[in-house]
């Protein structure tokens, strides 16, 4: 008897439709896309603010069986990139979840950095995967002013406070501090990568740490991710055919509040807008996209 009402219940399951039924798996999709920094109403860069609700709201959904985040990223701030893989590993940690990373166009730098914050990497055999490295960039304007008669008046307490001053010529004490900032950037790096591939690293890591990206279906051979594929394919083979998908989304708002001199704050935003806009395009073209 037993048998027969557990085999009726499976039926009944059956013929419901699909809104109706609470067997179907669901797993939230966070989405983490453009460049790592700091944000603004006029800017898209992620940071652990702009990306903190949507991961709560997901780690948050108690029935479902793991949490999928969708990268493209050509990285940024090591900082911003750092915060939201921790937020990511104590949330999966705190609840209990699977998380899996599905790299679309780039997962490069802090992208990837993100990406190791996931049990599990799939990419695109056509994406771009690694740049596993540290870099920093400027102009030196001393010879300019120098042309233009510019006399430049710059008074500190701290003889270190103009250290990589751009309106001043290069300072061997400064490159040198500089190096030793960044190897030790690239070890924190290399040794968080490390620790969540583990094993499935393959290659030494003259090759896998020099900053150097690949394809996705090389990124396989290297242990870098675990396997190609897209969200849909991979969590319906994974978890069943009736499995849903949900995007999970943080606040939506675009504009803040309207402030005092709102229209000035306006225009400051729009400029800085504009130079993010380059900065994000020198990113994505360094990968050749």
């Amino acid at each position: 008897m037993a048998e027969f009402l557990s085999s009726l219940s499976r039926r009944a399951r059956g013929l419901l439709p699909r809104k109706w039924r609470t067997d179907a798996p669901l797993v939230p999709v966070v989405q983490l896309s453009g460049p790592i920094g700091m944000t603004s109403p006029f800017s898209r860069s992620m940071s652990l603010a702009s990306t903190a609700q949507a991961l709560e709201k997901a780690f948050g959904m108690k029935e479902a069986p793991a949490v999928a985040l969708l990268i493209n990223s050509p990285g940024g701030s090591p900082v911003q990139s750092h915060l939201i893989f921790r937020r990511i590993r104590a949330l999966a940690e705190e609840k209990e979840k699977h998380v899996f990373a599905f790299v679309e166009d780039a997962a490069a730098s802090g992208g990837y950095m993100i990406a190791c914050a996931a049990d599990e990497i799939f990419a695109d055999p056509c994406s771009i995967v690694g740049s596993i490295g540290v870099v920093t960039a400027g102009f030196g304007f001393d010879r300019a002013i120098e042309k233009l008669g510019i006399e430049r008046r710059v008074y500190t307490a701290g003889e270190r406070k103009v250290t990589l001053d751009p309106f001043r010529p290069t300072q061997p004490e400064d490159v040198e501090r500089l190096d030793q900032l960044l190897k030790e950037l690239h070890t924190v790096f290399a040794d968080l990568v490390k620790s969540r591939r583990g094993d499935a690293l393959m290659g030494d890591d003259e090759t896998l740490f020099s900053g150097e990206f690949w394809l996705g279906t090389q990124a396989v051979g290297l242990g870098l991710v675990d396997g190609l594929g897209d969200v849909r394919g991979i969590l319906k083979a994974r978890y069943g055919t009736d499995t849903t998908l949900k995007l999970v989304q943080g606040s939506t708002g675009f504009l803040p509040k309207r402030p005092t001199g709102f229209a000035g704050a306006l225009a400051r935003e729009a400029a800085l807008g504009a130079a993010a806009a380059v900065e994000e395009r020198a990113l994505w073209s360094r990968l050749g996209l």
